[in-house]
């Protein structure tokens, strides 16, 4: 399906709303009956049709049919934040006595589900260096019923083998689920390598500005009917149709400020590998990171997202390299029009930074849609601050 018709056309009846350029916002929680047996056909089944906007919405759909589409997936379900989609995948396919592997280091929401939620009702938990895709199959038991995946993931940007893993998983009867929200569908196709559920924070490029939280779940029309009738429902937190209204705008020009985030960012790594004050950097596409080739043969592109280290002997030249910054904002998260910094010596103390640890003197960067010139500027004034 062209990519064109999916932004811009794809669930847009527009016919059935006035011929509106725009889709509406259907607002509303309730939703009318006319005859008994109407509602009581939708009770039996309320993936069906609209009854109450806690299920199904007519704006949410619209972004349901976009976003399941770009996945390559036969259906899709939109929650009210990443963590929750993943949260979901895993709940509706795991059961008290199973066993979950999971990337190590994965994002630190979903290591404290793993931790203290799942392994509460007696789940066990083991995490690999999914580096190595045979890590996931050495810590494979006979009770293990579903892997956990990103890929790569936002701090080292540690890829795995996406194909190799899926492969070993559908013949164990393991559920997988991938974090996609680096690449999203547009430049790395997971569904289509062979995992079950495929997962993106909508809060970062599918919103793309900033100002709404979502995630999306893709899969098979079955998995998502099966999380649907219990997750997604019972726990109430899909999204609004506000917020899919606003995902839907982002998606508009989703394409184009990927492609345009993606040059920018090629000039920065370009800019800051060769700075004096910086020791090493961390970005899949670059010929020295560990995994280029994989990340060659898996991912089309590597939008926006890298790591980089500083020559700093100790915290305070860190802290004032950050707070020196002018344009480029220190925060968490990545995806909208604004680039941004995130310190890893944020979470350690002064007396607890060690130069010899490189963790210690990394960042991470997000390119977001100013010029080139215009970031490499302020960094290198706030380096020259630092004194770096």
């Amino acid at each position: 399906m062209d990519i064109s018709y999916i932004l811009n056309e794809l669930g847009e009846e527009r016919e059935h709303y006035f011929n509106a350029v725009a889709p509406p916002i259907i607002q509303t929680s309730n939703f009318k009956f006319s005859k008994v047996d109407a509602l009581r056909s939708a009770f039996e089944n309320e993936m069906s049709t609209y009854i109450y906007s806690r299920g199904l919405n007519p704006t949410v759909d619209i972004l349901r049919k976009k976003l399941a589409a770009l996945d390559g997936a036969e259906d899709c379900l939109i929650f009210n934040n990443g963590a929750a989609a993943i949260f979901a995948g895993i709940m509706a396919n795991v059961k008290a006595g199973d066993h979950i592997v999971a990337v190590q280091k994965p994002y630190t929401w979903v290591q404290r589900m793993l931790d203290t939620i799942f392994t509460r009702f007696g789940v066990e938990v083991s995490y690999v260096d999914g580096t190595d895709a045979t890590n996931y199959f050495n810590a494979t038991k006979a009770n293990t019923s579903f892997y956990y995946l990103e890929s790569p993931n936002s701090w080292n940007m540690q890829l795995q083998d996406i194909k190799t893993i899926a492969a070993f998983a559908k013949q164990k009867n393991i559920t997988t689920l991938i974090d996609n929200s680096y690449c999203t569908p547009i430049y790395q196709h997971v569904i289509e390598m062979g995992v079950d559920l495929a997962m993106q924070t909508a809060t970062k490029y599918i919103g793309g500005h900033s100002d709404v939280l979502g995630g999306v779940l893709s899969g098979s029309s079955q998995m998502m009917k099966k999380i649907f009738d219990s997750e997604y429902n019972s726990l109430g937190n899909g999204t609004s149709p506000f917020n899919a209204w606003l995902m839907i705008r982002g998606l508009r020009t989703l394409q184009t400020r990927l492609e345009r985030i993606n040059d920018t960012t090629k000039k920065l790594v370009e800019f800051i590998k060769q700075h004096p004050a910086v020791s090493g950097i961390v970005y899949p596409f670059d010929e020295s990171f560990p995994q280029y080739e994989l990340a060659k043969a898996q991912m089309k592109e590597a939008p926006g997202l890298f790591s980089f280290y500083v020559r700093a002997t100790n915290r305070t030249q860190i802290v004032t390299f950050c707070e020196s910054l002018r344009h480029i904002m220190m925060a968490v998260s990545w995806g909208g029009h604004e680039s941004l910094l995130l310190p890893k010596c944020a979470g350690i103390k002064d007396e607890d930074f060690n130069p010899q640890n490189p963790e210690h003197q990394m960042l991470r960067m997000y390119v977001g849609l100013e010029d080139a010139g215009y970031l490499k500027g302020d960094l290198e004034q706030a380096f020259t601050k630092a004194t770096l």
